[in-house]
């Protein structure tokens, strides 16, 4: 795997991810520009704004499902995308992947979609696999559910379980797709908590794409607002910070939910239309 020495991070520094210059397009239609932030290890780093304006498309470029047009993604001073396939491979075993909804093989039980990893990518003999199964569901909060179909349980319960098996390979980083669409507001606050939990107990680095209010200001230590009109990152840092600070009027109003504008603001210029 070949080193890109001139971006290597010190480690002392703690930078564990960097998004440089990267430039996101399907086909010739843009849809990021020249987006570019550090992430701390340890760090919740949120990807938020409106819908449409390209956060799935940015966390598809940093867990390997879309190569971006231009720029770098790396890890550990490692570009992911100049890493080679099995440079690429070896980085995502390290990552841990929550998708919308769960994405739970519905014909397999809880214990058995949380195994699949670990039988896919370990050594590990059938006792041994049910030993960290267990643990990870209980962790999640659902022990004693291993032999429940996805079917049988509640939204909020799918999303913990889909968690427990992200979590399977004990992951450096965990990447999460809009996790609280669809749930109430209590099995969402429950989630965020334990993204908190996770995020102290086993110092992860956790990316998360939402546009949920609540929870970017319950959870995110570093965010940047992406814009749908320029396709750019419109504003970076610690989200409640800039709900306190900021004066960039489209900003505050996705902070607010809108409470802070008095009229309708046009998407993309800050101003009042």
């Amino acid at each position: 795997m070949d080193m890109d020495l001139e971006t290597a991070e010190d480690p002392a520094k703690g930078v564990g991810i960097e998004i440089r210059n990267v430039t996101m397009a399907y086909g010739s239609q843009v849809v990021l520009r020249d987006i570019r932030v550090r992430v701390k290890r340890g760090e919740v780093f949120v990807i938020m704004g409106v819908s449409g304006g390209g956060k799935t498309t940015l966390l598809k470029a940093m867990i390997g499902l879309k190569p971006p047009l231009q720029g770098q993604i790396l890890y550990n001073g490692v570009s992911f995308w100049d890493a080679g396939e099995e440079g690429r491979q070896a980085m995502l075993r390290r990552f841990g992947v929550l998708f919308q909804g769960g994405a739970l093989w519905s014909s397999m039980t809880l214990a058995e979609n949380v195994a699949l990893p670990l039988e896919e990518y370990t050594d590990l003999n059938p006792a041994e696999i049910d030993e960290i199964v267990r643990l990870k569901l209980a962790l999640v909060g659902l022990a004693g559910f291993g032999d429940y179909l996805p079917s049988e349980l509640s939204g909020g319960m799918r999303q913990r379980a889909g968690l427990a098996r992200a979590m399977a390979l004990d992951p450096e980083i965990l990447f999460f797709d809009e996790p609280s669409a669809s749930l109430d507001p209590i099995s969402s606050r429950r989630l965020d908590d334990l993204i908190l939990e996770l995020r102290d107990s086993l110092g992860a680095t956790i990316v998360v794409v939402t546009h949920e209010l609540p929870s970017i200001l319950a959870i995110g230590d570093h965010a940047i607002f992406l814009d749908p009109n320029t396709h750019t990152m419109r504003a970076e840092g610690n989200p409640r910070e800039l709900l306190e600070h900021s004066a960039d009027p489209y900003l505050q109003e996705f902070l607010t939910r809108g409470a802070g504008s008095r009229t309708p603001l046009t998407p993309g210029t800050g101003t009042t239309s």
